[in-house]
């Protein structure tokens, strides 16, 4: 119980020393938020749907026609009616009162000023000839002039400007009350109920658009990490991949310098001392290889069987194909120009693409027939998959649930080696895969036109 008085006692002691500081810096707080307040973007409708947007033209038209009848309605309350003021006064403070909320369309803040002015100055000069049935400090057109300004203020300025602004004019026309006889009818109650419930209106619009802008701006970021998530992660495989390709070759090359000396009858020093270097830069390179690129295991490590078996080349089309067409789909395969060994990236990269282009297919077309070639030119490998058009009551090309990265791990591949991709919808309604990976260094991969025979 004591300990729980003392915390009670040490907040309210802490709430005290704070007080004196908030008081002190008051005065910048009303000037930052009333006087030099940065404005925010008018609202906007929310998903391309028309709103509450104030730029829009029949906002803009129905708000000036109000400021019009503001105008003549307030001039004929002030000099006809029972506040006793003469046609310069009233024409002056109703003109007020309408431009102001006209302005508050560009200039919200000095909009507010102007109005909660004329408030003040109608108080002042009506005072001592005002009716005492007559609303007062408040007209009952100044309260609407005074409300529809705080509404468009809220709009534009943070919620702790625009309680700000409410309380300065009650407090206003409070202190106006106070110098009229307490005859008179009163109308702050009448004035704090209608203008609060304006800045409540205009903080809540404003609040809605600030967590949709947001929610957009997230929505925003997230895609972007999503797609950058996607593309290291297939970078991550690719390298993966070739990592394993490299080091098998990189092996190699370490077993067949350690042999060479034992194929040669009587092999000089020389030979045995190029061989010894060759096969230690092949293991030092080997060594740093899997050192720059084994951390790209630690993730998603696959099986122990699959670590260790072959990666798969153009060889095993057949089986790949195979496999497709038991999942239902018809698939042709067609190979343009002479077979011939092609370097083991582009070898892997042409397997891993078919095979992408192909599970893309069952994912998006099922039931579409499949055309599968792989083109052998001068310079370059050319892998082309062409679909048709899926089954009706079937999904298109892209179409299908989920978000799958094919496309990216296909253009990835190429980029990498230096090829080009080309995809899109065909006129039948079905979807084109092709791609030309370069097989000579130095050499640009172009995207010939590939034609050759069935080889399945």
């Amino acid at each position: 119980m004591r300990e729980g008085h003392r915390v009670r006692k040490g907040g309210a002691a802490a709430l005290v020393r704070r007080v004196p500081t908030a008081v002190k810096g008051l005065p910048r707080a009303l000037r930052e938020d009333l006087w030099s307040a940065a404005v925010g973007p008018p609202p906007r409708p929310v998903s391309g749907r028309p709103g509450w947007m104030i730029w829009q033209p029949a906002v803009v038209t129905a708000l000036v026609l109000c400021a019009v009848l503001l105008v003549v309605f307030s001039v004929s309350e002030l000099a006809f009616g029972r506040y006793g003021l003469g046609m310069s006064y009233a024409l002056l403070l109703g003109g007020l009162q309408g431009a102001a909320l006209v302005a508050a369309l560009f200039r919200p803040v000095a909009a507010w000023w102007m109005v909660t002015l004329g408030v003040v100055a109608v108080a002042l000069l009506a005072a001592s000839s005002v009716h005492r049935d007559a609303l007062f400090p408040w007209t009952g057109w100044g309260i609407a002039a005074q409300a529809g300004v705080l509404l468009l203020l809220a709009l534009r300025v943070r919620p702790r400007a625009a309680a700000e602004a409410l309380t300065l004019s009650i407090v206003a026309g409070g202190l106006c009350g106070l110098l009229a006889p307490p005859v008179h009818n009163s109308s702050i109650g009448r004035a704090v109920v209608v203008l609060t419930t304006a800045v409540v209106v205009g903080a809540t619009l404003r609040g809605r658009q600030v967590a949709h802008d947001e929610l957009v701006l997230q929505e925003g970021m997230t895609a972007e990490e999503r797609s950058r998530r996607t593309l290291l992660e297939e970078r991550q495989r690719i390298a993966r991949e070739l990592h394993d390709v490299v080091a098998h070759h990189m092996s190699v090359i370490s077993i067949q310098a350690q042999v060479a000396p034992h194929l040669v009858k009587r092999p000089s020093d020389e030979l045995k001392e190029n061989l010894a270097g060759i096969r230690d830069h092949a293991v030092e390179a080997l060594t740093e290889l899997r050192r720059v690129l084994g951390v790209l295991r630690s993730e998603d490590a696959p099986a122990e069987p699959a670590r260790h078996a072959p990666q798969p080349t153009l060889d095993r089309l057949d089986e790949l194909i195979g496999k497709v067409r038991d999942a239902g789909l018809t698939v042709h395969a067609r190979t343009a120009g002479e077979p011939r060994p092609v370097p083991p990236g582009v070898d892997l990269s042409a397997f891993r693409i078919v095979q992408e282009a192909l599970s893309n297919v069952l994912r998006h077309a099922p039931g579409a027939d499949v055309e599968v070639e792989i083109g052998y030119h001068a310079a370059a490998l050319t892998v082309r998959v062409t679909n048709t058009a899926p089954v009706a009551g079937q999904r298109g090309p892209g179409g299908g649930v989920g978000e799958g990265h094919g496309l990216l791990g296909i253009r990835e591949r190429a980029a990498m080696l230096g090829g080009e991709v080309v995809t899109g919808a065909t006129p039948d309604g079905g979807y084109e895969v092709t791609a030309a990976l370069p097989t000579a260094p130095g050499l640009p991969a172009a995207l010939p036109d590939t034609a050759g025979e069935d080889t399945a």
